[in-house]
């Protein structure tokens, strides 16, 4: 096992430090720089750690991954403090998006998804707190997961303390998802279905030439989608930023006291975030329970429910300070980091060949069926198997 850190000027594979780390040979994978990879600085993609210490350990997943037998190759850029959406990053670099390369990468993962998506690695791994791991995927053009609260450890993950974020990994295949979740969780058993999953779909609002495309694609191959109701779906939104930014300055308000050097669009958010009462904490944990009921009891007659990954196309990139182009981005996404329930994102490509694509969201702890019902879809919907797979 070996390590030699090196500086990274050029972004466009995704990375902010290189490294190897692990077997030679073993599945290659980038590892977002909000997980501790011992001798290496963890900097969350900002400034105000640009002089932090080198971690003494792995996180939790490191250690996971290694223990595999995969080859740690880097840690990846991402959106400053995981607090946004468009993987735009002045201090280190926005990655570019390969295969669009005019619009976003998504963020927060936004190097774990370029580096997937430029082919640098056979998986990486990133973090969800409200769509950080399937937006990016999403605009990128790879498929993202988001397991169930809870199931991997978040030991060695900044922030240390989340309700709602959680590590998943991001791949072109459905096999190295597989791969990843193995590495992740030893526990991980991949499943095999033997008849066509039984899906509804969450009635909601959408850019219609993106919505009829992901319609179509499923229905011409005859799939029976009914609509199902989750009337809490936009108070869980709003319940989630809520609790995003309460927890976000709980772990890093006190750098706007030290004056801490922060891009300007997380500064003010954080100064927003510090603003947040413990009153509407309390209203967001309600709606959370709320809601967290009305997804158990969708999926009680189901196998999983889905929804359009994104309402609209992602923004370009002289779109990405605009809030009204990027707000939404997440609309679909952030109310499953509030429920905990695991979802994740095919990619495709819309009429207009911009990125676009499917969510399925599955019970609490089903991820491994989860990723049965997504490869089940990968294989019989053509729009769904359009990537480079490997």
């Amino acid at each position: 096992m070996s390590q030699m850190a090196q500086p990274v000027t050029d972004r466009t594979d995704g990375f902010s430090q290189r490294c190897t780390l692990g077997r030679a040979g073993g599945l290659r994978v980038a590892v977002k720089d909000c997980l501790d990879v011992a001798g290496l600085p963890t900097r969350c993609g900002s400034a105000a750690f640009a002089d932090a210490p080198v971690a003494r350990k792995h996180a939790h997943a490191v250690a996971a991954l290694l223990e595999a037998g995969c080859e740690i190759t880097g840690k990846t850029v991402m959106h400053e403090l995981a607090y946004g959406m468009t993987g735009v990053n002045p201090y280190e670099g926005t990655p570019i998006n390969p295969r669009w390369p005019a619009l976003i990468p998504g963020g927060s993962s936004s190097g774990a998804a370029v580096a997937v998506a430029s082919g640098a690695v056979d998986f990486a791994i990133g973090t969800d707190t409200g769509g950080s791991v399937r937006q990016p995927a999403t605009c990128c053009g790879v498929i993202g997961l988001k397991p169930s609260f809870g199931r991997i450890d978040r030991a060695g993950a900044r922030p240390a303390h989340s309700s709602l974020d959680c590590i998943g990994p991001l791949a072109r295949s459905m096999d190295m998802i597989e791969a990843a979740m193995r590495a992740l969780d030893p526990g991980f058993i991949p499943e095999r279905l033997a008849r066509a999953p039984n899906l509804a779909r969450v009635r909601t609002e959408f850019d219609r030439a993106l919505g009829d495309s992901l319609l179509f694609a499923l229905q011409e191959q005859d799939y029976d989608l009914p609509y199902v109701n989750l009337p809490g779906m936009d108070a869980a939104y709003e319940a989630g930023l809520t609790l995003i930014g309460h927890e976000a300055h709980l772990a890093f308000g006190d750098l706007l006291a030290q004056g801490a050097p922060l891009g300007a669009d997380v500064r003010a958010r954080l100064v927003a975030a510090g603003r947040i009462t413990q009153a509407q904490v309390d209203q967001a944990e309600a709606v959370r329970a709320r809601f967290t009921a009305e997804v158990d009891a969708v999926l009680s007659g189901y196998d999983a429910i889905v929804t359009r990954a994104l309402p609209t196309h992602p923004p370009r990139l002289d779109e990405a300070e605009d809030p009204a182009k990027v707000l939404p981005l997440t609309r679909y996404l952030r109310p499953f980091n509030l429920s905990g329930h695991p979802a994740i994102v095919l990619p495709m490509a819309s009429a207009e060949g911009l990125p676009a694509g499917l969510q399925i969201i599955a019970p609490k702890g089903a991820d491994a069926r989860l990723c049965a019902i997504a490869r089940w879809l990968c294989e019989t919907v053509p729009a769904l198997n359009e990537r480079n797979e490997t």
